[in-house]
């Protein structure tokens, strides 16, 4: 985020305007109550989603310090679980956790970010979406799984 602010204070420098770029404390207190709608292509017919989750390697505070007098902790990771429209391969639900959460717990939260006038014909997913509690999200949604 600091990369953010330093970039768009050039922004501002080079265009020349009179205008301050808030801190790094305000950006990240309002990032997170921030809602973001991104516009998206409903599928022709019943949405048919497809879900997944992957991982990614944060950078700890202090990784210098791991780099020259070796690790003290382990590396943290952040997994990003998606819900993709098979047809428009337009991501349509997306959630960011920490490694803790597993792919079956989150698939409640995807389905609800996809409007409930919208249907869900089906959903596929691997074999960490096999659990019953999985199986009745879906179920609730009109959707097979």
């Amino acid at each position: 985020m600091r990369q953010t602010i330093g970039f768009i204070q050039s922004l501002i420098q080079l265009a020349g305007l009179d205008w301050s770029v808030p801190d790094y404390s305000t950006l990240s207190r309002r990032q997170q109550t921030l809602q973001v709608k991104i516009p998206y292509q409903k599928s022709a017919g019943a949405l048919h989603l497809l879900v997944d989750s992957t991982g990614i390697k944060m950078l700890g505070e202090g990784e210098w310090k791991t780099k020259k007098h070796g690790a003290e902790y382990r590396r943290q990771w952040r997994k990003v679980h998606l819900g993709i429209d098979a047809e428009t391969l337009q991501i349509r639900a997306i959630e960011v956790t920490d490694n803790r959460q597993s792919d079956a717990q989150m698939l409640p939260s995807l389905l609800t970010q996809i409007p409930a006038d919208e249907p869900i014909g089906c959903v596929s997913g691997d074999g960490a979406f096999d659990t019953k509690a999985c199986h009745e999200a879906i179920a609730a949604r009109g959707a097979i799984g």
